[in-house]
Order: C-alpha cells, then structure tokens, then sequence
C-alpha cells in the first residue's frame, strides 16, 4: 500500500480502486450527531457504512481523490488504526455504566487504555480489551492483552489471538485491585513487547520466554527472581 494513502488512514478495498476510511469511536459509544456526520460524509460522497467488530464504522468505498475532503467533512474526528503494525481500538463491553452484570468500571479504564495507546506504532498489531466481568464481552479470551473484571478488581490476561492460528489468552494476574496498578503491569508487557522487537504476535513470545517469567515482567521483578 502506497505510504502517503497509510498516512491518510484508507485501506484498498478489494476492487483495487476505491478505499475505506474508519473514524475512531472509542469504546463504540457515540452520539446521534456524530453518526450523523459520518453518514452524511458516506452519503455524500457515494460510499457504504460497515460496523466492524473493532467497534467502529468504516466508510467504504471512496475514490482516492476523495479521501482528504471525506476526512475533513468528519470535522476533527481522530483516525482508526485498523490496520498495520500498532495497537488496535481497545474493546470495551458495556460494564458497571451500562450493564448489571458489570463487576468492575471497564468503559472508564478501557477509555484511558484507548487513549494512552490507540494507534502507538509496534513491531507487530497487538489487540486489547476491557471486560467488566467474566462473561467476557470485550473477548478477554483472544486478544493479545486484556482485562476481565471481578469483585475483587481485574484479572489480567495475555497471549491470545484469532487468526489463522488461534489460540486462546493466559491468565496472568488475579484480582488487580487498582486501576493504577493493572495500567502498570499494562504499560510493562507493551513496554518488553516494544523492545522484543519481533514480527509476531505477543503469544509467541509468551511461549517462547514461558508465562512464569511474562509475570514477573508484568509486576516489574527482575528476570529470574
């Protein structure tokens, strides 16, 4: 894909031809305004909406020569990483806001994981989601990095991923009874993930070191300890 259409954020599509560009909608909450906007925007420009599993809507379908003006008729919305080398939206579920099965506050600590690392560039695409509880909405259960909430705090996991080779995440922590400590021990396995600096996706890793040393990374011991 040439570099200039990455740096505007558009995907080709299958034809070759046109291209999908996606808002970033944190957490997938949005406003009747902002659906607005983007439907106008898709509307006016001849292109189709597509909800995706990321919780966002992509607009698919614009011509190359179309894809600044469409960016600027969305009036300042951030750009989606859908694509490429970096960490993902974040998946939140509804938690304690919206659902009463909610354990823990995931949409205030997922937005805050969105925001500190949505787009940051990596060797390889690293996926995370928040779950308010073990139902496991935001699927805790394939994503590179994720959080399941409980009564007593967070779970931790590691490791997962769909995919042609799917594999299913590793608990890690249990019962994290802070948000300031689970960003830590976020903060630590993508800070080791940057400097593994390896093509591959974070399961890998895991399997290679073992999860015994993947913990102690994660509450920041020296290897080995």
């Amino acid at each position: 894909m040439k570099r200039d259409i990455v740096d505007k954020g558009a995907v080709i599509q299958r034809d070759r031809k046109s291209y999908a560009i996606t808002p970033h909608i944190p957490a997938g909450l949005t406003t009747p305004e902002q659906l607005e906007q983007i439907a106008a925007v898709a509307r006016h420009y001849g292109a189709r909406l597509k909800v995706g599993s990321g919780q966002r809507i992509a607009i698919i379908g614009l011509a190359e020569e179309n894809i600044d003006a469409a960016w600027e008729d969305l009036d300042g919305m951030r750009r989606a990483r859908p694509f490429g080398p970096c960490v993902r939206s974040v998946k939140i579920c509804p938690g304690t806001d919206f659902c009463k099965r909610g354990q823990q506050d995931s949409v205030a600590l997922g937005l805050k994981i969105d925001e500190r690392y949505q787009a940051r560039e990596l060797p390889w695409k690293l996926k995370i989601s928040v779950s308010g509880c073990m139902n496991d909405c935001a699927e805790a259960c394939i994503k590179d990095i994720a959080l399941l909430g409980t009564p007593k705090g967070w779970h931790l996991q590691v490791g997962g991923n769909g995919g042609s080779a799917p594999r299913l995440s590793q608990r890690l922590l249990e019962h994290i009874p802070t948000e300031e400590e689970a960003l830590a021990a976020i903060e630590r396995l993508i800070n080791w993930f940057t400097a593994c600096n390896r093509k591959c996706r974070i399961g890998k890793l895991v399997d290679e070191v073992g999860i015994d040393e993947v913990r102690r990374i994660a509450l920041g011991e020296k290897a080995g300890r």
